[in-house]
């Protein structure tokens, strides 16, 4: 009989499930606010696409929510039925560049780098205590690190210029985020394309936002760093920021670390930048309505991810492949031309037929003859996981 698992990815607004027997996904769903109300879209044969209004006490203990659905809808008899649990794990540290079973020591040290990352490693440790508690502590649980892709990238690129002494005391370096993402897209295109191009930026474009380097199918660079704050502006991340003004601003405004760190992750990005939306769309709207500080905020926005592109050419020595990913690198075609607008010195010229025409649909989208491919990949991050849990639970 085939083993089952139960797939979870955490947000800090949403939650992601999905259900495998063996490596088939049979279930999955999307726990999330709408108009400010709680909702979870289900999916499974059975049932089709099924949304549900839920409330707030339901949301927070959603694993009770999933395992009733799977026995509802009859794809398990009982708890007991599910093999092992996998989970998307955010964490800084050297032991968190392993996909491993979550086990107590698994757990101290994450309990360490929450101080690191609260507000992406905290709901993923309280889902944790979740699972435990319904399923039992001998339940095995495989923690997938989102920074395990980047554990290729070589030393020049990953340490930053503090005494090194500190680096090394401290476990300071970039660690690199999007690594399940980066994954799966890498994955994707070499079955679409029969190979994989030896010179390859990966632009993951969603809430968070990133841009990695790929030689021969492995990560050298990309542009988060310690923590997923650092590079590209984001949703609501500052991405890249003079340090001194990091120390101005904690005096001006009056903020202790904790505060200041909630500040960076939730108040800056497009929507500290706008004043008004956090959300491409939105901005998009305002700006043609005449606001002009949305229109900076997306001119700010499509200027880092230019310089990040040519930071990751330079490196690279070149490109033959920019693959757009994300939400916003699949459905946007006006941020795509903006984003490739005067990058024909790298060889990256669009298709604007195909650029337009390509919204949410994996694509072709460079000039034929442009010099370098451009390619619109859909990212499976569960399905990266579950491939990860499948791999390490096998045999348990």
């Amino acid at each position: 009989m085939q083993k089952k698992y139960l797939i979870i990815n955490t947000g800090s607004s949403s939650k992601k499930y999905s259900f495998y027997s063996g490596e088939e996904k049979i279930y999955s769903a999307h726990f999330e606010k709408e108009d400010g109300d709680f909702i979870v879209t289900e999916t499974a044969e059975k049932i089709g696409k099924k949304k549900t209004a839920i409330d707030e006490n339901r949301y927070i203990n959603a694993i009770k929510f999933i395992v009733s659905s799977l026995i509802e809808i009859g794809l398990i008899k009982s708890k007991e039925d599910i093999d092992s649990v996998g989970i998307r794990i955010v964490a800084p540290g050297e032991y968190f560049l392993t996909n491993r079973l979550i086990d107590d020591e698994y757990l101290k040290l994450a309990d360490s780098a929450l101080e690191k990352v609260p507000l992406h490693l905290g709901p993923a440790l309280s889902e944790i205590k979740k699972v435990r508690e319904i399923f039992g502590e001998d339940k095995p649980i495989i923690g997938v690190s989102d920074s395990a892709f980047h554990a290729t990238i070589p030393e020049q690129a990953k340490l930053y210029a503090i005494p090194i002494e500190d680096s090394r005391r401290f476990g300071i370096r970039r660690f690199g985020y999007h690594g399940i993402s980066v994954q799966s897209v890498i994955g994707r295109t070499a079955g679409l394309l029969g190979r994989m191009p030896e010179k390859v930026i990966v632009c993951h474009l969603g809430g968070g936002a990133s841009i990695t380097a790929v030689k021969n199918g492995q990560s050298i660079d990309t542009s988060m760093g310690f923590t997923p704050l650092e590079g590209l502006v984001m949703a609501t991340r500052v991405g890249d920021i003079d340090a001194g003004t990091v120390l101005y601003l904690s005096e001006k405004l009056n903020k202790n670390q904790k505060e200041l760190e909630a500040y960076f992750n939730n108040n800056c990005g497009l929507l500290g930048l706008s004043g008004k939306s956090d959300d491409i769309r939105e901005l998009l709207v305002n700006e043609k309505n005449g606001d002009l500080d949305s229109k900076l905020a997306l001119q700010i926005y499509v200027n880092r991810i230019k310089q990040y592109i040519g930071r990751m050419a330079a490196v690279l020595g070149g490109v033959d492949l920019l693959i757009f990913a994300g939400t916003v690198g699949e459905r946007s075609f006006i941020m795509r031309e903006r984003i490739c607008d005067n990058l024909k010195f790298l060889g990256i010229e669009l298709d604007e037929e195909m650029n337009n025409k390509s919204e949410g649909v994996e694509a072709e989208i460079g000039k034929t003859g442009g010099g370098t491919q451009i390619l619109i990949v859909k990212t499976d991050e569960m399905e990266e996981i579950a491939k990860e849990t499948y791999r390490l639970s096998k045999d348990l």
